[in-house]
């Protein structure tokens, strides 16, 4: 016999009370402890920031590398616009 879903749904409330709990009582304790949250959040940003850093490398990497691509297709005018474009990107390193 296949449980029903009040009891799927009431054993579903049971876990997330649990949850909720577990994670009231971990904020509580960063909360309460100033320098905790002040590095905790700190950890936080470097972790943003170096994310975003690497993501937009990687992303620009691989932006410049189609755009080289389609300029070896001697498309008109798209080709000169993007050629101008890598020449300036490649004029900065």
């Amino acid at each position: 016999m296949e449980p029903s879903y009040k009891t799927i749904n009431k054993q579903l409330n049971k876990i997330d009370k649990k949850i909720s709990a577990v994670n009231h009582s971990e904020y509580g304790y960063i909360k309460d402890n100033f320098k905790k949250l002040i590095w905790y959040n700190f950890l936080i940003g470097l972790a943003r920031g170096f994310g975003m850093a690497v993501g937009f490398t990687v992303l620009g990497a691989v932006a410049l590398y189609i755009l080289q691509k389609i300029v070896m297709l001697n498309l008109p005018l798209i080709s000169e616009w993007i050629a101008n474009l890598i020449r300036l990107a490649q004029s900065y390193k």
